[in-house]
């Protein structure tokens, strides 16, 4: 089976996780913590990183960091991964629902305005699939209404907004390094930023709040600390990140070539102003294919060719549809009906690729 994404190791991850053992620096203490966060911040452009033990762990720990309480509202894409919502709901704040542009999948910027209270604290944008959104006109909507923007990334490390890299565009950006990402620690997350502010409080909550006089707190805390095992993977990681980008810059490149002429295949976008990671290559199955989405998945595993859906919408998923019942979003319904994601990981072959394309040719040759 061709598998959707898998991580890909080499020599230096098994030799800084030695040294861990060897040195007995396996917990949430060790020179590689320090590292990793410096070599990844600096990567995004940005001054400060706080290692997390995932990516939902990041995203909460950047709301709380930035004071968000119970009756507060955050802005958020309706097509993303739960826990962007999730993350919110942790908090006690009310995720408000944006439907996505149909041109990059990502969170409508002409929606915004419109969803905007005197409860609204933050937006929270999702760079789909390794997207990133439009951002100018999201920022300059929360210059104007004093609102916190936050990244989450967990899908675009690397992606490019005009020549900067994502993470670093708003207030604050998450990422996720579990193993499906374009780099990974086997599970991780990480908050850039450069306020000093919310890295100061990020750091002091992701580790129960304690502060100089041991175990006496002011604030409630979580344990969301990273290991120094993870952490050395990280490490080592980064080492190879540009070219682990370019890889899935290539696979895309590859997919694109091949499927261009295929009638009834979207393919996933890349704006002028964007370099696209394509962290997941997602196509849409469009109706005039001749096979729903679904019929097709059936088919490719078949052949051995392992995919997954598009994101379902917040607004639809069943621990959220009550509270967002009268609400509808098309676009994001539309790519969440036709969404399929082809194997995208670093360790993908041309050979693989060209499999897979054949296949999906063959199922629409035999309708």
């Amino acid at each position: 089976m061709i598998p959707v994404c898998e991580p890909k190791l080499g020599k230096k991850e098994l030799e800084y996780v030695i040294d861990c053992i060897k040195t007995n620096w396996i917990s949430s203490k060790g020179k590689y913590i320090t590292e990793f966060e410096e070599k990844f911040s600096s990567y995004c452009g940005a001054k400060y990183g706080i290692a997390a033990s995932n990516g939902t762990t990041a995203l909460h720990l950047a709301l709380a960091s930035i004071g968000l309480k119970p009756g507060d509202e955050v802005i958020i894409p309706t097509f993303t991964m739960i826990a962007t919502a999730n993350s919110v709901t942790y908090t006690g704040a009310k995720p408000v629902l944006v439907d996505s542009e149909s041109v990059t999948w990502n969170i409508d910027p002409a929606k915004i305005e419109e969803k905007i209270t005197r409860k609204t604290k933050a937006i929270m944008v999702m760079h789909t699939y390794g997207h990133p959104c439009d951002m100018d006109p999201i920022l300059e909507l929360a210059e104007k209404h004093n609102l916190y923007v936050i990244e989450d990334a967990a899908e675009a490390h690397g992606a490019e907004y005009k020549g900067k890299r994502v993470g670093a565009l708003g207030d604050a950006g998450c990422f996720s390094f579990y193993a499906n990402k374009i780099i990974t620690t086997g599970e991780g997350g990480m908050i850039v930023t450069n306020d000093e502010k919310i890295a100061e409080m990020a750091k002091l909550l992701r580790d129960q709040a304690f502060e100089p006089k041991r175990f006496f707190h002011q604030h409630i805390g979580f344990n969301y600390r990273m290991t120094n095992l993870q952490a050395a993977i990280g490490v080592a990681q980064m080492e190879l990140i540009d070219k682990s980008v370019e890889t899935r810059r290539r696979n895309a490149k590859l997919y694109n070539s091949s499927l261009r002429g295929v009638e009834g295949i979207t393919l996933p976008p890349e704006a002028l102003w964007a370099k696209n990671v394509y962290w997941m290559y997602t196509v849409l199955v469009e109706d005039s294919f001749g096979m729903k989405r679904d019929k097709l998945m059936g088919y490719l595993r078949e052949k051995g060719i392992d995919t997954r859906s598009a994101f379902y919408p917040i607004h639809v998923q069943p621990v959220y549809a009550k509270q967002y019942k009268k609400e509808k979003y098309p676009v994001a319904e539309e790519l969440s009906r036709k969404g399929i994601n082809l194997p995208s990981g670093n360790t993908l072959t041309k050979d693989q690729i060209k499999y897979i394309v054949e296949s999906i040719i063959s199922a629409k040759e035999g309708i």
